[in-house]
């Protein structure tokens, strides 16, 4: 079961407290908000896990992938928005400690699980945006360019840092990389496992959008909700698109049913 927040008081992120990556200290590591009122159709993916800095690990993971795989289904989902539940943090990568104690054999299975996690989020039928408020890093920068659509903090952190670790970045999120920045740039990054700022990225067309970063620290989060309510009129279900355009036609308000 998907878990919705509740929508009468204010969502807060954590801090993250020493990232360590013993798990999330109880409690869903991926969770779900349903946004109401003018925002109806926006739907929030937070991730949750502050001990390890969103990390990527197993149960994340798999928390993910189910959630996809129910939200796909969903039809009022029009606009899915990827946002931290940790300041400071997009998501720190994979979970390296974790990945550790696997096997030859379970590190290759666990790749291909990341794999198809960003196939996932690539192929999601409605747009698919990341807020990225803090650091974004390895995988958790391959989560974000799986999107169709990136907002970064100026102050963000991000970088295909595989690389310096002596690891190939893998998760397959890169694959969007070379048509963001073209094929030379995208490789310079990759082999260099240099580190942009938010400022930084949007100069390169990494993101779409950097902005200064508040002291909530949710600044890419709030354009990131703009920007989705731009979205909202024009992804709407076929039965209302048919609507509007008689209506304009016909010089009148449409009457919308959300199907």
């Amino acid at each position: 079961m998907l878990r919705v927040l509740c929508l009468l008081r204010p969502w807060r992120p954590l801090r993250a407290r020493g990232c360590a990556s013993d798990g999330a200290a109880g409690g869903s590591e991926i969770e779900v908000r349903a946004l109401a009122g003018p925002d109806q159709g926006i739907t929030e993916i937070l991730m949750n896990r502050p001990s390890a800095c969103n990390a990527l690990g197993n149960v994340f993971v798999s928390e993910l992938l189910e959630t996809l795989a129910q939200l796909r289904e969903d039809r009022q989902v029009r606009v899915l928005l990827f946002r931290s539940g940790v300041k400071g943090v997009f998501c720190a990568g994979a979970d390296l400690k974790e990945r550790e104690q696997m096997s030859e054999a379970e590190v290759g299975v666990f790749v291909q699980r990341l794999r198809g996690l960003m196939n996932d989020i690539a192929a999601f039928p409605a747009p698919t945006i990341a807020a990225m408020d803090g650091f974004a890093l390895g995988g958790g920068l391959e989560l974000a360019l799986a999107c169709d659509l990136r907002v970064a903090a100026s102050s963000a952190v991000m970088g295909l840092i595989e690389t310096t670790r002596g690891l190939l970045p893998g998760a397959g999120g890169t694959q969007r990389l070379p048509r963001c920045l073209g094929v030379a740039l995208a490789k310079e990054l990759i082999f260099t496992g240099r580190r942009l700022s938010g400022t930084e990225a949007h100069v390169l067309g990494l993101v779409n959008h950097a902005v200064a970063q508040n002291e909530e620290g949710d600044a890419a989060y709030q354009r990131a909700r703009a920007l989705a309510q731009e979205i909202l009129p024009q992804n709407i279900p076929t039965r209302d698109r048919l609507e509007g355009m008689a209506a304009f036609r016909e010089k009148r308000t449409p009457k919308f049913v959300g199907k």
